[in-house]
């Protein structure tokens, strides 16, 4: 059967024998590819499975059997709506496949379409278009920073600048390209290997593009423990705010949590957790090192303009040295006794009982 290509869309396109085809005005910076298929033909049962056609479930939990969609077996969901293990056929690459709605698509991907490449940001490796839905190709992961700091309770600062640097990285290749994180925490970087030395970006679905230099918003968008303060207040409701210092504050909630062991604001009621936030009044371990302590005093500010930005945060001392280490080459932070990541009764990341 052919493939239609469709043409319309602002990212380059591929047809099926592998040859590609460049949209008008698009950049050479490579693009995820795009392909109009027809969900009924192309999607259908893999080795084992029934013989009548089988589409991906929408929630967790359904019934699933393999499919074939084009060069991919989409495999089981992943626990959470949308998200399915995938295969490639040909080169028996593990990829992750979001099923997303066709209509407002490419809103939902706006973010992945605007950044030009990056390593420590995910990027769509395919797209394909079915009739009603959207199958968007990313790679897969090796389990999420917020997993890993829960496991090892803290990590020692030596390891924790190597991987705030690549997070920082990140942010920073965001905000110089006009994208505003808004929902920044742990969870959103993920490893991109077993040995958990590299991570990447994801979760870009709900980051927001800036039309302009203007990055003010308004809406109430996040995880509680790593909110802003000035999004809690009142004018922060009523008005606006700076969507790019707002990711920083929560860049310095991840800080504090990866060296700690614990978020620096955190309570079992929200509108408890929420004056703290407001508060701004934090501990922070003096077995730190006065460095690492410098950067999550430059981040956790609760006036806004007063923090860094995070290309700042990538010339700050802390990631620039081997500050981290005493002169025998052990870590300055010392394991003792504490709260734990998430102690008992505090909500967790995927509590948001009061943000969208």
């Amino acid at each position: 059967m052919g493939t239609n290509v469709r043409r319309s869309l602002p990212i380059a396109i591929g047809v099926r024998s592998g040859s590609r085809h460049k949209a008008h005005g698009e950049a050479d910076e490579p693009s995820p590819s795009s392909r109009r298929l027809s969900e009924p033909s192309v999607l259908s049962p893999g080795p084992g499975s029934p013989t009548s056609p089988c589409t991906p479930p929408r929630a967790p939990g359904s019934p699933v059997c393999p499919a074939r969609l084009a060069d991919y077996l989409l495999l089981e969901p992943l626990g959470t709506d949308g998200v399915l293990r995938a295969l490639h056929v040909h080169t028996g690459r593990e990829m992750v496949c979001k099923v997303l709605d066709m209509v407002g698509y490419q809103e939902v991907l706006k973010a992945y379409f605007r950044l030009p490449a990056h390593e420590s940001v995910a990027r769509v490796s395919e797209v394909l278009l079915g009739e009603a839905h959207a199958y968007v190709f990313l790679e897969r992961g090796y389990g999420d920073l917020h997993s890993y700091v829960r496991a090892c309770k803290r990590l020692p600062e030596l390891e924790a600048a190597r991987l705030f640097r690549q997070a920082a990285a990140a942010v920073a290749h965001c905000h110089g390209h006009g994208v505003v994180l808004r929902d920044l925490k742990l969870r959103k970087f993920v490893f991109c290997d077993e040995e958990r030395t590299h991570l990447r970006l994801e979760g870009l679905e709900e980051a927001c593009v800036l039309n302009g230099g203007d990055d003010s918003l308004s809406e109430k968008h996040g995880c509680p423990a790593y909110v802003s303060p000035e999004i809690l207040m009142a004018g922060g409701l009523s008005g606006c705010y700076s969507g790019r210092a707002a990711d920083l504050w929560s860049l310095g909630v991840m800080l504090y949590t990866m060296l700690v062991g614990r978020y620096p604001f955190h309570d079992s009621e929200p509108s408890a957790l929420f004056v703290r936030i407001r508060r701004g009044h934090y501990t922070l371990p003096e077995a730190l090192s006065s460095r690492a302590r410098c950067l999550i005093r430059s981040l956790l500010r609760r006036e806004p303009a007063e923090r860094l930005s995070a290309a700042d945060v990538l010339h700050h001392p802390w990631l620039l040295t081997d500050s981290t280490l005493t002169p025998n080459g052990d870590s300055v932070f010392q394991e003792s006794q504490g709260d734990q990541l998430v102690p008992d009764g505090s909500p967790t990341e995927d509590e948001d009982p009061f943000f969208s």
